[in-house]
């Protein structure tokens, strides 16, 4: 391949919240690959591009606020960018905190490779009263690319394409931040040894520099006996040295810093309020859940609707066929039933994940980490550990993986282990099925209150576990507040349909999968196919349960039975029940009615109820959340530990409903 035609390998690297997935969703929009950093399990995205006929594959690195490794994603976007699997860098900045992000762009600029400057949000700046001067910025950056960009409004990224070619032709260049003549000379007297003993590298002053910052990696990766140069750790000078180079930057590129308050300041003297900040932030969840809840059921009705005739046709489908009465019952009250009742509940999926995707979008997250800061802080955990926290609003997995950015093993493990009481969309099924069932006047309060249950479980169980440790503080949290920002269309939209397409691929295979599983082992027994389900495997593995179930109030086979197919993926306890009970559009209200007749006629009521949704918030979260919390933690045994500890937590405690609820009502 001649040169001319040679892919371009573009990373895309930037603090967090500073649009740089945005941008990246504009370049490349739904044509994604995701997968694994080489060695961790940390998720790279890439996609690819293309100007005028130059093919350009693009990386997304996770967010950083410099390349000195105190996190696993640092070391993964250093690393990527040290082992030359870029060419070029983009360099996106959140223009509106241009003092903040140019750390990170000089340490970019010490690496020796092409990097362009990325100017995003200057709708921001411009709505502060500030101005960029963007012909002094480029020059005291060393004469490299700055481009002014809006992610949102896909403006500026023919510019920055053109740029990535250019710049890659042309090669490295920028400003090289000159320190102090003591320190220069050490940096000049290491670079000599590094040259001796590793001549192959390129970037000799960045390795200089590392070395004088007592860089873990560095040391390890390159080991000199430079005690006669090093007397000290420099980090602490060249992080100063390099912020009066960057204050320097401001006072000539940025002109009216202070002219307008911001907006963002305004709303966050409520939002982040001591005082104010939680009762703001379940307020905002009240909310979501009250979309969730009106306009979800709203449309849910047409689904439930097509259910129905989609029933009746594969009916009739099947006796036109002349189809086994086997057959015909296990693709109309098992693949049909199973399968479709869960995907009656997209609607409400979906106003969830799209409630989700406005609050992240719009800066809004991170200040819920920030408010919980003081109340994580007594729990031996900083405001970082809840944001895993809050990922687990939506799915048990991302969640897990999100506990990496903690910094120590204890501490992820300890969020790892709290993190799967947060009510996953999966679990929203069974509350919308049994809270409208047994709750009607107060569906959505009972609903709510399975989310807080779960947010106060897992902090006091976070209590409890600091306490037996004896652990020390955790450091004082230092994270972003970015701007607020109107939510981009296409960003939510890409996110609502990757957490949507993965709904709907559970339901193609997981449930799909549980549902015929289930329906054989209700109709075979040990002496072949049976007609009374009584006599079925699964009432025989359901009837060994009773016993432990019956305190809690969920003393009936075929409820321990939907509550083990549940480990495959929460959905399908309500799948589970359908089947189990024979019902083929159980979220109708005709459906509830019939369902609710049958728990009625063995005493299953209002407490009951409660106790079995307690019991799903709480238990064992699915088999892909045990997997991914084997492979983050490492450790079998940690993660079999933690699965019983939860059914342990989750019997006593739907117990204690059952028992109480049962002397109260």
């Amino acid at each position: 391949m001649s040169e001319e035609n040679r892919m371009i390998h573009v990373g895309f690297v930037g603090n967090p919240n500073c649009g740089k997935t945005t941008l990246f969703n504009a370049f490349t929009g739904a044509k994604l690959k995701v997968a694994n950093w080489p060695g961790v399990t940390v998720e790279r995205v890439e996609g690819e591009t293309s100007y005028k006929g130059r093919p350009i594959r693009v990386v997304d690195t996770p967010g950083i606020y410099s390349l000195t490794c105190y996190t696993l994603e640092e070391i993964v976007t250093r690393k990527c960018l040290e082992n030359d699997e870029v060419d070029v860098i983009i360099n996106v900045v959140d223009a509106s905190s241009l003092e903040r992000n140019l750390y990170l762009t000089l340490q970019l600029l010490e690496l020796k490779k092409p990097v362009i400057l990325a100017l995003n949000m200057m709708d921001i700046v411009e709505d502060r009263g500030m101005e960029i001067d963007l012909h002094r910025l480029p020059e005291m950056l060393g004469s490299i690319p700055v481009v002014p960009v809006s992610a949102r409004k896909r403006t500026g990224l023919d510019v920055l394409l053109h740029a990535v070619v250019h710049h890659y032709e042309e090669g490295p260049q920028g400003v090289v931040v000159t320190y102090t003549p003591k320190i220069e000379n050490k940096i000049s007297k290491i670079e000599t040894i590094l040259k001796a003993h590793y001549g192959d590298l390129d970037n000799l002053r960045w390795h200089a520099i590392k070395f004088l910052e007592y860089d873990e990696e560095v040391w390890n990766d390159h080991p000199l006996d430079l005690s006669n140069i090093i007397d000290h750790n420099y980090e602490k000078e060249i992080i100063n040295q390099k912020y009066d180079y960057i204050e320097g930057i401001i006072r000539e590129c940025l002109v009216n810093k202070e002219e307008k308050a911001a907006f963002t300041d305004k709303i966050d003297e409520y939002l982040t309020h001591p005082l104010l900040g939680v009762p703001f932030f379940l307020g905002i969840m009240a909310l979501v859940f009250f979309l969730t809840f009106t306009v979800g059921d709203f449309l849910k009705g047409y689904f439930e609707a097509a259910l129905g005739m989609l029933s009746v046709s594969m009916q009739q489908v099947m006796e036109n066929i002349h189809a086994a009465a086997w057959i015909t019952s296990l693709v109309v009250d098992g693949i049909v039933a199973g399968v479709g009742g869960i995907l009656t509940f997209l609607p409400n999926i979906f106003i969830l994940f799209l409630a989700l995707a406005f609050l992240e979008d719009s800066g809004y997250m991170a200040r819920v980490a920030y408010v919980m800061n003081e109340i994580m802080g007594r729990v031996g955990l900083s405001g970082k550990a809840f944001l895993p926290m809050l990922l687990g609003f939506g799915c048990t997995v991302p969640a897990v993986m999100a506990a990496r950015a903690l910094p120590s093993e204890k501490d992820r493990k300890r969020t790892i282990l709290i993190t799967p009481f947060m009510s996953c969309s999966a679990r929203l099924p069974i509350y919308v099925l049994f809270s409208q069932m047994f709750f009607p006047d107060h569906a959505l309060i009972v609903a709510y209150s399975l989310y807080l249950v779960g947010l106060l479980m897992a902090i006091a169980i976070a209590y409890v576990t600091h306490r037996l440790a004896k652990a020390e503080e955790e450091d004082t949290l230092l994270i972003e507040l970015p701007e607020y920002k109107t939510p981009n269309g296409r960003t939510v939209a890409i996110y609502v349909w990757d957490k949507v397409k993965d709904y709907l691929g559970k339901a193609g295979t997981t449930i799909f999968l549980a549902t015929i599983v289930l329906w054989f082992v209700l109709n075979s027994g040990t002496s072949g196919f049976v007609t009374d389900v009584s006599q079925s495997f699964a009432a025989a593995v359901g009837r060994v349960l009773i016993p432990v179930l019956r305190p809690a109030g969920l003393g009936d086979w075929r409820i321990a039975v939907a509550l083990i197919s549940g480990l495959s993926a929460k959905e399908v306890v309500v799948s589970s029940f359908s089947v189990l009970f024979g019902i083929n559009n159980i979220n109708s209200a005709a459906g509830m009615g019939e369902l609710s007749k049958i728990l009625g006629s063995f005493g299953f009521g209002g407490v009951n109820a409660y106790a079995l949704m307690i019991f799903c918030l709480l238990y064992s979260p699915c088999i892909a959340a045990v997997a991914t919390i084997k492979k983050e933690t490492g450790s079998l045994r940690w993660t079999i530990g933690m699965v019983f500890f939860q059914l342990t937590v989750a019997w006593v405690a739907s117990v204690l409903v059952y028992q109480i609820g049962s002397l109260i009502f």
